[in-house]
């Protein structure tokens, strides 16, 4: 940065010399045409600077703002005759002035400028050059990590596999005399927010080393060969700070395949096989540790992956019950909570959340309740608060027409009722016809499990639930709207990976198409891609009668909650149960 505030410095002091420049020329006066006017007795006053050919003229009836400058190539023969014109009787006042500083400045100037720019860029390069203030170290005055095991929750597992790493760094010796190799590598591997970047900060903390941290985007600069030479600089720091943790986050931006483009690709190959070349120059006595994070474990170069560089690659999972209680139970300790708030009702309600995505919701919540002036964070606050995270603000304000309003009613009604007489599909937590965020409206279910497995009935009847909506639309308007664009959106992807993915069709059989290059397509048949493209119609067309017919079946249900949300806007989960009480 400082090298680029003084190149820009420079610049414009150029620029502002440049402009100064041009409006001079409009005044300066050619050394003939200042002979010809002296000549003509035109010449009131010169004055003159000593050591400068540069002279400044005033013409007899003009004022010192109309001024002129000329240059005069020899002023000793300029000088005999100006002295020859007075004595010939013209009156002309001839002013010499000793040499000024400022005046000799923007010649200086423009005689260093060159330079002055060419030491700039010097100053930048040196600095890309290094590591500069990218790869943090947290060494004795901020050197270890605050950081420990005690701050992740909903990592059992992957903490005990991790205390193995802690404990090499703390007694290497004992793992020596057994012949045991310290791991030179952990892959860590998730979905952004899991906590990859807690737990490697944790292992830090509890091993009570260094800990040097840099992003693997800033390996990568506009200059080739600066992300190879920020390697060998990242790995001789860490040599001389052993035994140490050196932690890569987003690896992937220099670990993906390497591939034979030019340009940016190899920078990308060089920066690689820097890292791979260093990670295999440890030697035994070295107690390095490097963690890296991703969440594109599939991008990463084979050989970033072979044992002597990441022995280990752990999965760093969504949280279960058990986890999300423990998150929630961290992240609300600097919180004032309400004695009617349950976290364990909460983290029932919040499957497939991240801790990332947890802490924000408790975060919302709190500034919720603040707005609200409650005096603690309330249950509905953070009711609230997830509505928000997961599906938008909610605006009230904007105007909607009746039909509008009527075509929302009924699709969101349809998704609530197919889904209601559908066995694998979670509980109706709440409906609503008030607009959140691009949403016109929605149906919020109970997502009260963790699901490690999908099975196909489930995956056909969220197929029905998805399209519901689209039904209703049609059974009772007689015409469908754009209100159904993401349903089908989402109803096509799951459809696409029945078939292509997991190998559910039934005359396709269990064989995975995705991914597949079209020579490799070819051994399946010619025509596979409409077979497939049939199979996946065939998904959405059955899905959508089934949901016709559930709702043809329970027309009075569609009615009775479509009427209710056009009169309330909104259903709880109690109030729809009690549709369904009498006849059921």
């Amino acid at each position: 940065m400082p090298g680029l505030l003084i190149l820009a410095l420079i610049c414009g002091l150029a620029y502002y010399l440049m402009q100064n420049s041009q409006k001079e020329d409009e005044n300066t006066l050619s050394y003939t045409d200042l002979i010809k006017e002296i000549s003509y007795g035109n010449i009131e006053k010169i004055e003159m600077t000593v050591g400068s050919t540069t002279v400044k003229v005033t013409k007899k009836g003009e004022s010192e703002e109309d001024a002129k400058t000329a240059i005069v190539p020899n002023t000793e023969s300029f000088m005999e005759l100006v002295q020859q014109k007075v004595a010939e009787g013209n009156e002309i006042e001839l002013i010499q002035k000793p040499r000024s500083f400022f005046a000799e400045l923007p010649s200086v100037i423009f005689s260093v400028l060159p330079t002055l720019i060419m030491v700039a860029l010097f100053i930048m390069i040196f600095k890309m050059q290094g590591l500069g203030e990218k790869g943090k170290v947290y060494d004795d005055t901020e050197r270890k990590t605050k950081v420990k095991f005690d701050d992740v929750a909903g990592l059992t597992e992957e903490k005990e596999e991790l205390i193995e790493i802690v404990d090499f760094l703390k007694k290497p010796e004992k793992y020596a005399k057994m012949g045991a190799r310290v791991p030179r590598g952990v892959l860590l591997y998730g979905k952004p927010g899991t906590g990859k970047t807690l737990i490697a900060k944790a292992i830090a903390g509890e091993a009570d080393v260094p800990f040097i941290s840099m992003s693997g985007s800033e390996f990568i600069e506009m200059f080739a060969g600066l992300g190879a030479s920020r390697v060998r600089k990242l790995f001789e720091k860490a040599r001389k700070l052993a035994p140490c943790i050196v932690f890569i986050d987003e690896i992937d931006a220099i670990g993906s395949r390497r591939s034979s483009n030019s340009g940016a690709e190899t920078e990308n190959n060089q920066t690689l096989n820097q890292l791979l070349v260093e990670m295999d120059g440890f030697s035994s006595e070295e107690t390095i540790i490097v963690l890296a994070a991703t969440n594109r474990p599939e991008m990463l170069d084979k050989a970033l992956l072979r044992p002597g560089r990441f022995d280990r690659q752990i999965t760093i999972p969504a949280p279960d019950l058990k986890g999300r209680l423990d998150i929630l139970k961290i992240h609300s300790k600097d919180k004032k909570l309400s004695p009617d708030v349950n976290l364990e009702s909460i983290a029932e309600d919040t499957a497939g959340f991240t801790g990332a995505e947890l802490a924000n919701i408790l975060n919302e919540a709190a500034i919720i309740a603040t707005k609200r002036k409650h005096e603690d964070i309330e249950e509905d606050d953070i009711e609230e608060a997830t509505k928000k995270v997961t599906v938008g603000l909610e605006k009230r304000q904007r105007v909607i027409s009746e039909k509008d309003k009527r075509l929302t009613a009924y699709h969101e009604a349809g998704h609530a009722v197919v889904s209601r007489y559908l066995p694998t599909q979670t509980n109706v937590k709440e409906i609503s016809i008030i607009p959140r965020g691009v949403a016109g409206g929605y149906t919020m279910y109970k997502s009260d499990e963790d699901k490690y497995y999908i099975s196909k009935t489930e995956m056909q009847e969220k197929l029905i639930a998805l399209l519901g909506g689209r039904a209703a639309e049609k059974l009772v308007l007689d015409d469908i709207s754009t209100g159904a664009s993401n349903d089908i959106e989402v109803a096509t992807k799951i459809a696409r990976d029945m078939v292509t993915k997991y190998g559910m069709s039934d005359s396709l059989g269990p064989i995975d198409f995705q991914g597949k290059e079209p020579y490799e397509m070819q051994m399946f048949g010619e025509n596979i891609g409409d077979k497939i493209g049939g199979e996946v119609k065939a998904l959405i067309d059955t899905a959508y009668n089934d949901a016709i017919t559930l709702l043809k079946e329970h027309r009075d249900k569609l009615d009775m909650i479509a009427n209710t949300l056009l009169e309330k806007e909104k259903i709880n989960e109690q109030d729809f149960k009690k549709f369904f009480e009498e006849g059921d």
